[in-house]
């Protein structure tokens, strides 16, 4: 399924470019996820679901596939198994960046599967719940990355002859060449909570969830009549 959607931070597009190319520094900044290690240009990590009591977690890779400065455009490749092996998650996703004014959006288009229990949302849910995260990680972005890098600049005396520090970079193919040598880097972080599809689709996940619950309902209070006949019937054969 494909789903498009978009997020707004109060920086220009050539700062938000290279925060936005930092996996390792914004990934706390996504809601349910922990990027464990690093190595080479893969990040790995998890990403925590549940719906009502039912959690499910993700332990998955994703790549930086594509990353064009000139056109702002940078594609991410990831995918993900449920480590209970109850479904798998694979996306594209392509983010552009736009000038806004003083600020910059960032235009996402996402080509999403997904198997297992979560499929049944469909895209309505699916695209719901990406844009309430999406909003989600944008107020983090802003407060925990962004707005540290603007204090950061302002602070720093102005000189002529120094050059300004980078806000964040790619790694270089030699240091990336060592770190796959190295063996994966271990990532610091802490565990992340568990996204609420209920709490962030609502209504809309309610009403699927609602039929499942049912039914659920109905087999425990049909188990427990049956048992309640087979006593009275013990009793009275007794």
């Amino acid at each position: 399924m494909k789903i498009e959607d978009e997020f707004r931070v109060d920086v220009p597009i050539d700062e938000a470019w290279k925060v936005l190319l930092d996996l390792e520094r914004i990934a706390p900044c996504m809601p349910g996820a922990q990027l464990q290690e690093v190595e080479g240009d893969e990040y790995r990590g998890i990403v925590k679901i549940k719906v009502g009591p039912i959690t499910a977690q993700y332990k998955g890779v994703a790549t930086i596939t594509e990353a064009d400065e000139a056109a702002h455009k940078v594609v991410l490749q990831a995918e993900g198994r449920d480590t209970r092996g109850q479904g798998t998650a694979s996306a594209t996703v392509t983010a552009t960046l736009t000038t806004d004014g003083p600020g910059t959006v960032v235009h996402i288009d996402t080509d999403l599967n997904v198997t297992g229990k979560v499929a049944q949302f469909g895209r309505g849910v699916m695209a719901d719940v990406s844009s309430k995260l999406l909003g989600q990680f944008a107020q983090n972005l802003e407060r925990d990355v962004l707005s540290g890098s603007a204090a950061a600049a302002a602070e720093e005396p102005a000189s002529a002859s120094a050059e300004p520090t980078p806000i964040a970079s790619a790694p270089s193919a030699a240091a990336a060449a060592t770190e796959s040598t190295a063996g994966p880097r271990k990532i610091d972080s802490p565990e992340p909570e568990p996204v609420d599809l209920l709490d962030n689709a609502g209504g809309a996940v309610a009403k699927r969830v609602a039929p499942i619950v049912i039914a659920l309902v109905a087999l425990v209070t049909l188990r427990v009549l049956r048992k309640r006949r087979k006593r009275r019937k013990a009793r009275t054969n007794a």
